[in-house]
Parts: structure tokens; C-alpha cells; sequence
């Protein structure tokens, strides 16, 4: 039995140093997989490498996994010695066959701290064993932690930056060597985005991946429109082929609200009297009191009307696109009560954001002040009261051509504005929202597709009818 034990001792040895052997011939792996195979057929290694794919034969897992997972106990136990570099190849080995195990994680975390490892190696290890293990929640777990480290990093050469600056060092160096940690940081934002998306599309309603999309983008992106613009873009198509996935769409939500709040937070500030005010201080004060003595706007002020006009209709662009990306997706794929979700979460959205605008501009309007208002029963747009004319063809021009409004009463008819309000191009309302039930309800054979239809209709009347 002694011998038997010396046998697979040596055999695994040559295993975990074919592996790291692996890694150091094709840099670029990025996939592993297990390969059924029973037995071992030929007087081979069973680590099997393939452009960018690792296998391991199944066989040896058995003998594998035990082996690591021992050495590595012993090692915290402190019963049995290994070398840094025999910790990086055995944890290394450990977490492509078992990521959740924590313990090597933590072993991880220390090596990363002594400098053995670097941040970028132990998140492609993460990469790699989600590949196999896409849901591990330990593997999001050290993601997060190796980001938190990176962002560390990257805080403390900026505040090195600013002491330099302030003592009039070699600003040059400095100012090159904060853009390539913008960079640096850019380029790991795109990667984990990659990640997750990888990781989400290997299981379905991966709540651990979805999670972590979120905390990256608050944690290295919070207050970049940009790229939240662009994941609600390329998240539109993901979503139209993944109708049943909750985590999903709950990150699209994330994605919208973030959106929403910062467009209407733009829009706020630029319309806010203490806004108007800096701006009042910051513009010539002969032109500013010829302009206050006629009434008029001055060019500041008429860019901000401009400015908020732009940031509303873009507000309303939003709510519009997603009702109509969940109309179709409903009317395309009856039956998925991920999709009426959604669209409930995103009408209770809009309703409140509503309301929260009314109750805003009520509380910050003046009698001069130029606004936007909300109509409860349509709650469109209404064309701005700018005074004079050409202001007013200057808001005109800036209107983007797919602005989602409802134009007022006594505005003079357009043809565009028509050919809008045809298309149902006005912001979701009540009416229109019992309507589309209703359509639902008439044209659906599915019991499913009804069911889902009557449950909204209720929701409707109980939580928002109910609502001022």
C-alpha cells in the first residue's frame, strides 16, 4: 500500500508541473474543461492542450484533487513546508478543479500581498476557473477583493501625484504616468464586463455574475454616463435573447435607473436657481442688467433652458425605447413572466420619477423661470415658454428628432409631431398601459401570456391607480 501511495504521490507531482508547465507555453489560455476519460489509456499525460483549451483527463481527479487539497491544509496547519512557488502551483492547480474552496483563495490573498503574485494573474486564474464553474460565488468573492487592491493602488499614485504637483516636481512624468493608470483601469473595467458576460451566458440567471457587474460599475465607474449609455445599448440585444432571465433584466434595471438619475440630475442643476445664479455672477453685469431690464434671457441662461430641455427629452427618450423594447419582446415571446416584470418595474419607475419632477419644479420655479412641466392625465412634454423668438428656435433646434413628447394644446400642429403620437411615441400613461392590456388580452391564446396580463391590469389599479 506504501508503494502505492509513492506511486500516485509522483504521479500527481507530474501532473500540477504539467499544468504549470501549460501556462508557461501558451500564456493565452482561456478555457479549461474536465475530459471524460475512465481510465488511463495511454502512457501519456492526461493534461491535454489545445490551441487556447486545457483538459484534464477525469481520471486523474480523483487522485489529483485529494493530493492538493491535503498538501495545502498541512501547509496551514503548519505540519508540512512548501516554497512560494510550490504554493502558486498548487493553489493554482486546486482552484480550475474546486474554485469555492476558500482557503486557497486566502492563500492567494497573502501571496498577492507579500508581491509573490501579481493582481492581473489572479484574475485571469478567476477568469479561467469561472469557464468551468461559472456560478462560484468564492471566485466573485476574490474578484471583488483583487479590484478593491487595484483601486487602492490606483488611489494612492493619485494622491502621490498631487503632493508631487503641489511641490513642483516633474509634472510631465506624473501627468503621463496617471494616464496610463486610466488606461489600466479602463482596460479592466472592459475585461471584467467581458467576464461577466461570459459567465452569464454558461448559466442561466447567474445572480453572482449579474451581482458583480453591478459593483464594478459603481465601484470603477459611478458618474461615467458614458459607459452606462453603452451597456444599456449592447444589453438591449442580450436581453432580447435571454427573455427568462430575471438577473438579467434586474441589471438592466440597475442600468436605467442609473441612467435616469443622472440625466435628470443634469437637468436639475442646470436649471436650479443657485445654478442660474453662478452663472448670473459669471456673465458681464452690464449685459446682465440690460438683459434683466428688457425680460429676456441672457445667452447663459438660454443655454441652460437648452441644456435642461435636452437632458428631460433624453429622460423621456428612455422610458419610451424600454416600454417599446417590452412591448415587443411580450407580444414576441407570450408567456415569460421575466418580460411583464420588467415592464412593471420600469412603468413604477417612470411613475415615480413623475412625480418627483413635478414636485421639484413646483418648489423650485419662479415666476420668470422657463420649465418643463408634467401633465398628470399625459404626462408629455409641453413646448418650453422661452420668451423671445429666438431662443425659441434655438430649444427647437436642439430637440433631437425621436424626442418621445406630447406637444400642448395651443402649440401650432406638426407633421413630425403627428406622425409621434401615431407610432404611440408619448410617454407610458395609465390609458395607455390598460389599452395594451387589453390588446393583450383580446389577440392571446396562451393561458400563461393571460395570466401574466391580468396580474398587471391588477397591479395597475391596486399600486398606481391608487397613487396622486
Amino acid at each position: 500500500m506504501a508503494e502505492s501511495e509513492e506511486e500516485v504521490d509522483v504521479l500527481v507531482q507530474r501532473v500540477v508541473k504539467d499544468i504549470t508547465n501549460a501556462f508557461k507555453r501558451n500564456p493565452n489560455i482561456d478555457e479549461i474543461g474536465v475530459i471524460p476519460c475512465p481510465e488511463a489509456r495511454y502512457n501519456r499525460s492526461p493534461i491535454v492542450l489545445v490551441e487556447n483549451k486545457l483538459g484534464v483527463e477525469s481520471w486523474c481527479v480523483k487522485f489529483l484533487l485529494p493530493y492538493v487539497h491535503n498538501k495545502l491544509l498541512l501547509y496551514r496547519q503548519r505540519k508540512h513546508w512548501l516554497d512560494r512557488e510550490a504554493l502558486v502551483d498548487i493553489t493554482c492547480t486546486l482552484l480550475l478543479l474546486n474554485p469555492d474552496f476558500t482557503t486557497a483563495w486566502n492563500v492567494r490573498k497573502e501571496l498577492l500581498q507579500c508581491g509573490v503574485l501579481n493582481p492581473e494573474k489572479d484574475l485571469y486564474l478567476g477568469k479561467l476557473a469561472l469557464t468551468k464553474f461559472p456560478k462560484s460565488p468564492e471566485t466573485w468573492i476574490h474578484r471583488r477583493w483583487v479590484l478593491q487592491k487595484i483601486l487602492r493602488q490606483s488611489s494612492a499614485a493619485g494622491c502621490r501625484k498631487q503632493q508631487q504637483q503641489q511641490q513642483d516636481e516633474a509634472e510631465q512624468a506624473d501627468v503621463g504616468r496617471s494616464q496610463q493608470l486610466s488606461d489600466h483601469l479602463a482596460r479592466t473595467l472592459h475585461q471584467e464586463m467581458r467576464v461577466c458576460s461570459d459567465a452569464a451566458g454558461r448559466y442561466p440567471s447567474n445572480y453572482n455574475a449579474w451581482s458583480h457587474r453591478i459593483w464594478v460599475l459603481q465601484h470603477m465607474a459611478m458618474g461615467n454616463i458614458k459607459v452606462f449609455h453603452d451597456e444599456l445599448s449592447s444589453m438591449r440585444l442580450w436581453v432580447s435573447m435571454h427573455v427568462s432571465d430575471h438577473s438579467g433584466f434586474h441589471y438592466r434595471q440597475f442600468l436605467l435607473k442609473e441612467v435616469i438619475t443622472e440625466l435628470s440630475h443634469s437637468s436639475s442643476n442646470s436649471g436650479s436657481p443657485e445654478h442660474r445664479s453662478s452663472t448670473v455672477l459669471s456673465s458681464s453685469p452690464n449685459h446682465h442688467s440690460h438683459s434683466q431690464a428688457n425680460g429676456e434671457l441672457s445667452g447663459a441662461e438660454a443655454a441652460d433652458e437648452v441644456e435642461n430641455q435636452l437632458g428631460l427629452s433624453a429622460v423621456f427618450q428612455l422610458f419610451h425605447q424600454e416600454m417599446e423594447l417590452c412591448t415587443d419582446l411580450i407580444q414576441s415571446f407570450p408567456g415569460h413572466e421575466t418580460l411583464w416584470s420588467h415592464r412593471r418595474h420600469v412603468f413604477y419607475l417612470w411613475h415615480h420619477w413623475r412625480r418627483k419632477h413635478q414636485h421639484h419644479h413646483c418648489n423650485s420655479t419662479n415666476g420668470g423661470s422657463n420649465s418643463v412641466h408634467l401633465n398628470d392625465s399625459e404626462p408629455g412634454l409641453q413646448k418650453p415658454a422661452v420668451q423671445g423668438s429666438e431662443d425659441e428656435e434655438v430649444v427647437n433646434r436642439q430637440r433631437p428628432a425621436g424626442e418621445d413628447m406630447e406637444v400642448d394644446r395651443a402649440s401650432l400642429p406638426d407633421s413630425r409631431d403627428s406622425k409621434r403620437l401615431k407610432r404611440g411615441a408619448c410617454p407610458p400613461t395609465l390609458p395607455l398601459e390598460h389599452s395594451f392590456v387589453s390588446r393583450i388580452l383580446d389577440s392571446c391564446c396562451n393561458p400563461e401570456q393571460r395570466r401574466f396580463a391580468l396580474a398587471y391590469r391588477k397591479w395597475l389599479d391596486t399600486v398606481i391607480g391608487q397613487q396622486p
